[in-house]
Order: C-alpha cells, then sequence, then structure tokens
C-alpha cells in the first residue's frame, strides 16, 4: 500500500515512524515532511491545502491512503474533495469532514456545539476588539477569576 501523510512536525513524524513499520506498506510520502520524516520516507514538495495537486500526486502514485495531520487542510475540506471526485473516491483519507473539523478549527463553534448538545464546557462568550468592555465585564463576572 501506497501513503501519503500530509503535514511537516512532529506529529506527522510520529504518523510516519509508526507506518513505516507496517509490512503492509509499499512506498511512504510526507508532504512536505521534515528532515526526520526524510529519515523513513520520501518527502514531496506539496502544499497541504493545494488540493489539486495533491490530487496529481495520488493518483500518479498509486496512493491508496491519505493521513491529514495539520488542521488546515481538514478545515479546508480535503475529505470531502476527495470523496466528491470520482478519481480519488476510494482513498482513505484519515481525517475528519470539513463539518467535523470545525469542532477542532473553531473555538466559537465547538463552544456553541458543546452548549448546543448539552456537553459540559466552561463558561464562554465570543468578543471582538470592538466589544473589549463587554468583554472584561464578562471576565468581572465569572466565578473563578483569572487574574
Amino acid at each position: 500500500m501506497n501513503v501519503l501523510i500530509l503535514g511537516s512536525g512532529g506529529r506527522e513524524h510520529a504518523f510516519a515512524y509508526s507506518i513505516s513499520k507496517s509490512s503492509l506498506l509499499s512506498q511512504l510520502f510526507v508532504a512536505p515532511g521534515n528532515a526526520g520524516t526524510a529519515q523513513i520516507a520520501t518527502n514531496v514538495a506539496l502544499g497541504v491545502t493545494d488540493f489539486q495537486a495533491i490530487k496529481e500526486f495520488v493518483l500518479e502514485n498509486n496512493v491508496q491512503m491519505v493521513v491529514v495531520g495539520p488542521e488546515a487542510p481538514l478545515v479546508e475540506g480535503i475529505y470531502d474533495y476527495f470523496q466528491e471526485d470520482a478519481a480519488l473516491k476510494d482513498v482513505n483519507v484519515i481525517g475528519p469532514s470539513k463539518q467535523a473539523a470545525m469542532l477542532e478549527g473553531s473555538k466559537e463553534f465547538a463552544k456553541e456545539f458543546m452548549e448546543r448538545n448539552e456537553v459540559p464546557t466552561a463558561a464562554y462568550k465570543s468578543f471582538t476588539a470592538t466589544s473589549l468592555k463587554e468583554g472584561m465585564a464578562f471576565i468581572d463576572s465569572l466565578k473563578h477569576h483569572l487574574f
């Protein structure tokens, strides 16, 4: 099996290290990778959000699994991109859909989701630079002061 890991950090290095041990693995690619991943895989100069370039690489290299490390391609919908493309839909993408990735990609979305579904979470409100006074008043209203 040919596998492509997207990302360049320690998480992706850990993925590459573990996947490289599999007897099912034929080729392991990491895009863009780092010095550590270069020791155990082939680093590839692809941007993690350049879905068209990733598609071309996957098809040209018979990649059967894509493991997505960073948040950005998930929030931008790489899983959905693969599912909606006839040439890519059979490639296994390890990562959530764009909608599900919002739980990680947007703290406000995650907090609203938790409130809506009665998942216990710390009190929160969202503020902007123009509502700084309201934000400070909210902090003062909390039982456990931060400062």
